[in-house]
């Protein structure tokens, strides 16, 4: 699946769209907020981050939680770079990345650097003052090679509904897997199989007030 490249519509010219899975990759009502909300405060970040914190991620996208998560951590006055893993089977150009997060220009010093990198290596070898990896492919396949425990997880693929495989009960087991004792996890969605999906591998999982149009979301403690 790493050869496939994202397939995109753009709604209101700066919103895109896959047309795989029919969902946008972010908000319709402000994607940096939503990020802010459900995976930044969903995993209890920047409080939680201390030198060596990893973040890992399903569904890379634009690459849009990955730069809110970057800023934060350099505003919050740490010194070594983070790390973020993040796996994506349907990667974006690069300048399909850039126009979308033209949206977004509290982040744009960094999407300048991110989009940069993007062009040059989609696994983002050479993006510097941060230890970001990309990896390329299913994530079904991908992640149980993965021997590193990450300490907060942001679940982003398109809506289960859509795309159940990457919210399934052996990929999530691997989620638990790969998380460490008292590590976390955040999701916009509030599906029941998905909540019961993070129970099964291992985490404690509370139902939230969403954001925007939706109106709960999941956050998961590792036990």
């Amino acid at each position: 699946m790493s050869d496939q490249s994202a397939k995109l519509e753009w709604r209101d010219e700066k919103i895109p769209v896959s047309t795989h899975f029919d969902d946008p990759y972010f908000s319709l009502d402000h994607g940096l907020n939503e990020t802010r909300h459900v995976f930044l405060s969903g995993n209890n970040l920047p409080a939680r981050f201390t030198p060596g914190f990893h973040i890992a991620e399903l569904g890379f996208g634009t690459g849009l939680n990955f730069l809110a998560a970057w800023r934060a951590w350099e505003a919050s006055g740490q010194t070594t770079p983070l790390k973020f893993t993040s796996f994506e089977a349907f990667p974006m150009e690069a300048e399909d990345m850039a126009r979308a997060l033209t949206s977004f220009p509290e982040v744009g010093a960094f999407a300048e650097r991110l989009c940069a990198a993007w062009a040059q290596d989609k696994t983002l070898a050479t993006l510097k003052g941060v230890e970001a990896k990309v990896i390329l492919g299913d994530a079904r396949q991908t992640l149980p090679r993965e021997s590193w425990q990450a300490d907060a997880w942001f679940l982003d693929g398109f809506s289960p509904a859509k795309n159940p495989e990457l919210w399934d009960e052996k990929l999530m087991a691997e989620v638990g897997r790969h998380t460490t004792a008292g590590g976390t996890a955040a999701t916009y969605t509030a599906a029941g199989f998905v909540r019961r999906n993070l129970q099964a591998a291992g985490f404690d999982v509370t139902r939230l007030s969403g954001f925007g149009r939706k109106r709960h979301m999941t956050t998961a403690l590792k036990t």
